[in-house]
């Protein structure tokens, strides 16, 4: 079995559970808004909304779209399909939310305990497209900050996954080379697609819980503590 020396890792629906908190954000942030007077109900918003979202982090992750012009239109669109063209409105409610969502605590299924297990054996290092200012008040909200040997995040290494540059920069931060190193994620196309980019081994924790035929990894697991059988 291949010996690592060390271990990167995402955050975002890997050990932070994206989905469950962003959810509780937005209906924290639709009831205080009293946007039911726009939508049927909150699911219809929310439909609207992650389906616009995905797109729009596609783009950004592709380097298509700034990280401004993300922020204002998940939120922008929404309205706008309910025929509310209100720009300022948007600009407020996606204020909000973000004030919101890195306040939630809630993590991945046995993610406090393989962050215990990954820290005491591996210099950690978390690698994040993220918003800088929101990751930082997630992981101190989580209180997970204090596992990790360095936490790098796209605004600061210049670069986002699946740009090579990223893995580049935290590997000089730690002094590694490709070979010494494995990168665990949920996204393909940005955590594993990106350590391949880089020439690193991958784990590939598939938020669906399975594998397409189509997206290789060096490893494949559908719960955090099967790392332990590698690592």
């Amino acid at each position: 079995m291949k010996q690592y020396r060390f271990v990167f890792i995402d955050l975002d629906d890997t050990l932070w559970d994206f989905h469950t908190n962003a959810r509780i954000s937005l209906e924290l942030m639709f009831d205080d808004r009293g946007l039911d007077r726009y939508f049927t109900d909150f699911d219809e918003f929310f439909r609207i909304y992650a389906k616009r979202n995905i797109e729009l982090w596609e783009a950004y992750g592709k380097g298509e779209i700034t990280q401004e012009y993300l922020k204002a239109e998940r939120f922008r669109y929404p309205l706008s399909k309910m025929g509310v063209d209100d720009a300022a409105l948007a600009e407020e409610i996606g204020h909000q939310y973000l004030d919101i969502l890195p306040t939630q605590k809630v993590l991945m299924p046995g993610a406090m305990e393989i962050l215990g297990y990954l820290s005491a054996n591996y210099p950690l290092t978390l690698i994040s497209n993220g918003f800088k200012e929101t990751q930082h008040r997630k992981i101190a909200s989580a209180g997970i900050g204090s596992y990790f040997t360095h936490i790098v995040l796209s605004e600061e290494a210049g670069a986002l996954k699946p740009d090579p540059k990223i893995f580049e920069y935290a590997m000089q931060l730690n002094g590694a080379r490709p070979e010494e190193c494995i990168m665990i994620g949920d996204s393909y196309a940005a955590d594993i697609q990106g350590a391949i980019n880089a020439r690193i081994d991958q784990v590939y924790f598939p938020l669906e819980g399975k594998a397409n035929d189509n997206q290789p990894a060096t490893y494949i697991i559908n719960h955090l503590s099967e790392l332990r059988n590698w690592l």
